[in-house]
């Protein structure tokens, strides 16, 4: 034990840097718990994957859009996947380098998504004959008219004379969610959702290049396994070791330590760079004698 506070007292003032302990570890036997255990540095890496889901629920009148709002609304429902962005560090059993997942998170962009059905209509009791899809859709649209210009006269005060203060924002509100409502009948119901998920990587001295997971618009985050997806790769360009002194080849009190090379780890999906840090690899490092320093 004595042997290791030396270590690294000698390491602390030869590298003179604040995390020098990321970049060298003593290899080999070492004593702990009153026994002999065996180290071998290495690494494990984090790479955290963020994905958004977007879905789109189309509204019941959207192909009427166009005629009677003159916007351009979705005709059927879709979901699709966007890749928004990526995170690589190295990774122990606390998990303290690296930073922890952020929270999924889900969020609904249009109003009135209450157990996610549509608005409904009230029915006019002194129709005999019900109206059309096309009819309906007129209806609903006269009344997103109508909803506008009760909120312009609310804010002009060409009506509502007496409403001011909490209540104005009140009736306001109200009209908003009301009008929302009906635009939903058009323009559909849209819903997104973050997704972060964290996979783990082993580093190989042998190997530089690493599948974490594929992707696909339609189906989000895959398995490595799973070739209907684009390929999401961890890829490592191992630089220099850390340079410290070796000790003479005859000196007999020396210990041996693991001194990590500075690489370059980068996320890529295609031609698309998601994520590039350099950080101190175990596997891509050397191992140096080194001489511990005499006791006066």
């Amino acid at each position: 034990m004595k042997r290791i506070v030396l270590l690294g007292s000698l390491l602390l003032s030869a590298c003179m840097l604040s995390a020098q302990s990321r970049y060298v570890e003593i290899e080999g036997l070492q004593e702990r718990d009153g026994g002999m255990v065996y180290n071998r540095p290495h690494t494990t890496l984090a790479v955290d994957l963020t994905v958004e889901c977007e879905t789109v629920k189309a509204g019941p009148y959207a192909r009427y859009a166009l005629k009677y709002l003159g916007l351009r609304a979705p005709f059927s429902d879709k979901t699709i996947h966007t890749l928004r962005g990526a995170d690589v560090a190295l990774f122990d059993e606390n998990g303290f380098v690296a930073a922890p997942l952020a929270g999924d998170e889900s969020r609904t962009v249009s109003y009135g998504d209450e157990g996610g059905e549509f608005a409904v209509l009230p029915v006019d009791r002194t129709e005999i004959i019900q109206p059309s899809a096309e009819q309906a859709a007129g209806q609903a649209a006269n009344r997103i008219f109508a909803l506008r210009r009760s909120r312009l006269d609310l804010i002009t005060g060409e009506a509502g004379e007496n409403v001011f203060g909490e209540g104005l924002k009140a009736a306001l509100a109200a009209i908003d969610s009301q009008e929302q409502a009906l635009l939903e009948l058009f323009l559909g119901k849209r819903t997104v959702t973050t997704e972060t998920r964290r996979v783990l990587v082993a580093p190989r001295p042998a190997e530089r290049r690493y599948i974490v997971a594929r992707f696909s618009e339609s189906d989000g985050l895959l398995p490595e396994s799973d070739l209907s997806g684009e390929m999401i790769l961890l890829e490592i360009t191992p630089g220099e070791p850390f340079a410290i002194e070796a000790a003479p080849e005859k000196s007999s009190d020396v210990v041996v330590c693991r001194v990590a090379a500075p690489s370059v780890c980068a996320v890529r999906t295609g031609n698309s760079l998601l994520a590039e840090r350099t950080l101190p690899l175990f596997e891509f490092g050397t191992s140096v004698r080194v001489q511990l320093p005499r006791r006066k």
